[in-house]
């Protein structure tokens, strides 16, 4: 059963409703300044959609990860101002998530207002995985709304009481955002325009597993940078001195990159490392060098791919039809080892066809490096939803928009 669009929704007619919109707001602070507030414009559109059209908007998120009971410094209070800012009218703050104040709030308003309930994961029913516990928790929820709309794509894939549990609870709607997004994942895992290159970056080859699994099938190219490129190049027999290594992970790397030779698609390594001999923090000045990436010295640590490699990763991506691009190519917030991050967002902002910034530190990286969210194609809100998604899992948050709402099967 497809999902009700937020447009067919709205042709069905929310004045006076009051709709509970869950959006993905988790966004970075210092102390309670927001450090890059893309989470909220992109969630705008469909919140104002719902005022514009009359609709009572009740706006549930979270932010960080609380343990499950109030915590000042994950509060939403800052995220209501900057979303009022953004929508042009004042935006309610309730400060709890289903209480008294919650319930006040949402009572007091008027046709076309917006109200913003406290960080949802201050209820330790949000994340349980007790069904009952986390059902309970989407029952207040859904008290306080008629109809449900889902936008907030971060959180799909997490089975979660205020994404998954309450939209079968309530009549329910795909969110602009959300749909967006998911048109945008298809497009990179059905119907590719050619070639179609694929850059991974980040920490972990753990947390990219089941990403190269499934886009050795379906990708032209792989580039590979970040941490999680020690392990491929210790795969390959080369030393990596004190670089970032899961040892438990360097066959499973070997097995990628014969099984890339045997099908075809080129996984391309970096051949030279910027390294220093420590992790920079604190006031330790970096001491950047160059070396090659079949040669990192014992005593050396791998901070950023090298330029020769940022010019061979932009080479490899000229002329690409299809880019899909998740994890930095190094430690991007310390300026001497940002310049392999920087190399690949240039790239892509030259590729005439579909590129997609996916997420999370890519997404931090390249507005921390300048560029404008418009000088790509799509920069998604979901960094961990876009890779699950890429690994062909099933994302809870949208399987319960394509099941009847148990309301109506109660009926």
């Amino acid at each position: 059963m497809a999902a009700q669009t937020l447009d067919q929704l709205i042709e069905q007619g929310v004045a006076g409703k009051r709709v509970l919109v869950r959006s993905d707001l988790n966004v970075p602070l210092d102390g309670t300044t927001i450090t890059d507030d893309g989470r909220i414009r992109a969630s705008v559109r469909t919140i104002k959609a719902l005022a514009d059209a009359g609709a009572r908007v009740v706006v549930a998120a979270h932010l960080g990860r609380p343990k499950g009971e109030p915590d000042p410094k994950y509060s939403l209070a800052p995220v209501a101002a900057r979303l009022g800012e953004l929508l042009g009218t004042e935006v309610a703050f309730a400060t709890d998530t289903v209480g008294e104040s919650a319930r006040a709030t949402v009572a007091g308003l008027a046709d076309g207002q917006v109200a913003l309930l406290e960080n949802v994961r201050f209820n330790p029913g949000e994340t349980s995985k007790d069904d009952a516990e986390r059902g309970a928790f989407a029952e207040e929820l859904a008290a306080l709304a008629d109809v449900f709309v889902s936008d907030g794509f971060g959180v799909v894939h997490r089975k979660q009481a205020s994404v998954y549990d309450v939209a079968l609870l309530l009549p329910h709607a795909m969110g602009g955002l959300v749909a967006a997004e998911l048109d945008v994942m298809k497009r990179l895992t059905e119907t590719p325009e050619r070639p179609y290159v694929v850059v991974l970056g980040g920490s972990k080859v753990s947390d990219k597993l089941g990403v190269i699994d499934n886009l050795l099938g379906k990708a032209d190219t792989l580039l590979i940078g970040g941490g999680m490129v020690f392990t491929f190049l210790a795969a390959q027999g080369h030393p990596v001195g004190k670089s970032l290594l899961e040892e438990d992970q360097i066959e499973t790397c070997r097995r990628y990159l014969q099984r890339a030779a045997d099908s075809g698609v080129q996984i391309v390594l970096p051949t030279d490392i910027v390294v220093d001999t420590a992790f920079p923090s604190g006031d330790r000045a970096p001491s950047p060098r160059v070396v090659p990436a079949d040669a990192i010295p014992d005593d050396a640590l791998g901070l950023d791919i090298g330029p020769a490699s940022g010019i061979a990763f932009a080479t490899a991506l000229d002329g690409a039809k299809t880019v899909f691009w998740n994890g930095p190519m190094g430690v991007f917030e310390v300026p001497a080892f940002a310049e392999g991050t920087r190399a690949v967002a240039d790239a892509l902002t030259r590729i005439d066809g579909l590129s997609v910034v996916g997420g999370g530190d890519s997404a931090a990286a390249v507005r921390a490096l300048g560029f404008p969210d418009d000088a790509f194609g799509h920069i998604s809100t979901g960094g961990g939803a876009s890779l699950e998604y890429l690994e062909g899992k099933e994302l809870p948050g949208i399987t319960a928009l394509e099941a009847p709402d148990r309301s109506v099967l109660e009926s």
